[in-house]
């Protein structure tokens, strides 16, 4: 006896077109598209250009020639852990990476190193606080109401400001060894913080970015001041120009003033996102996301 079921009538197979490269529709999801992928290097003038196509923020230079530096008050007993944890790591950072503050007495180099470091720590919280409200969305089987979105963002926006110092200055590899040490040390540590106070680690980050909007507003300061006038002759990298929408003519003076704008805008999500309640809080930045 025949086991192989019989068809039922009027059962239709997949369709097959023509123009899916000669395999069903179904299949075309899978195929390689005929589009140029938005992280792919595309030539222009004989340089590669990578248009990132995460939604980030373009500036008016005219506009965010001054940014005012905000401080949250410390009130709670949850924003003054925030607070001490940050000035300690700010003491710390510090001495080790011998800061001597604006008016001459950092050389090119050492605002450099500085940038980079800091670029290469703060783009973990972004990514942990996203990752984790990520799981507990496929846990809980609820939406999050934006933050994913806005937290992620925020850990690609940093990343971004990594490759575009990148351009500038390559690292050794001491320089690098120490980029791994703290990595590992700062993403288990705000891993395990955000598990129990996720409201602390936003207000963290929050009075993180208020010291990264001071140390980019000094490193404008010494710019303006002469100490490091070949950043306002050097034009900005391809990268930089390329990710603001930055004019050709644009230098490194007009590079840093839209790093500085981005730290401003995340110290002001962090420091809201703690305002919120974390459970049923739903994110005003929502709508940049379209």
């Amino acid at each position: 006896m025949d086991a192989t079921p019989a068809k039922k009538e009027g059962a239709k197979a997949h369709p097959e077109p023509a123009d899916a490269f000669s395999e069903p529709a179904y299949k075309a999801h899978f195929l390689e598209s005929k589009d140029v992928h938005p992280l792919h290097p595309v030539t222009t003038n004989g340089e590669p250009v990578w248009d990132n196509p995460i939604n980030h923020a373009v500036y008016d230079l005219d506009k965010i020639t001054v940014m005012e530096q905000t401080h949250y008050p410390v009130v709670t007993m949850s924003e003054r852990v925030a607070y001490f944890a940050i000035k300690s790591l700010r003491v710390g950072f510090d001495k080790v990476s011998g800061y001597r503050g604006p008016g001459g007495e950092m050389t090119e180099k050492d605002w450099l190193h500085r940038c980079l470091f800091l670029e290469s720590v703060a783009g973990v919280p972004g990514m942990v606080g996203g990752m984790l409200r990520h799981l507990r969305s496929l846990r809980r089987m609820k939406r999050d109401y934006g933050w994913i979105h806005t937290l992620l963002e925020e850990a690609e926006n940093e990343r971004m400001h990594l490759l575009i110092f990148m351009n500038l200055k390559q690292p050794g590899w001491f320089f690098r060894m120490l980029v791994i040490g703290a990595q590992g040390v700062f993403f288990n540590g705000f891993f395990l913080t955000y598990l129990v106070s996720p409201k602390t680690c936003h207000r963290f980050v929050g009075y993180l970015e208020e010291e990264a909007v001071k140390t980019y507003t000094y490193l404008l300061q010494d710019i303006e001041d002469g100490y490091l006038d070949v950043w306002k002759q050097k034009q900005a990298p391809l990268i930089a120009q390329t990710y603001y929408k930055l004019p050709e003519e644009s230098n490194i003076y007009d590079m840093i003033k839209c790093i500085r704008a981005d730290e401003c805008n995340h110290r002001d999500v962090n420091h809201k996102f703690a305002d919120l309640d974390q459970n049923k809080g739903v994110s005003p930045f929502v709508n940049n996301h379209h």
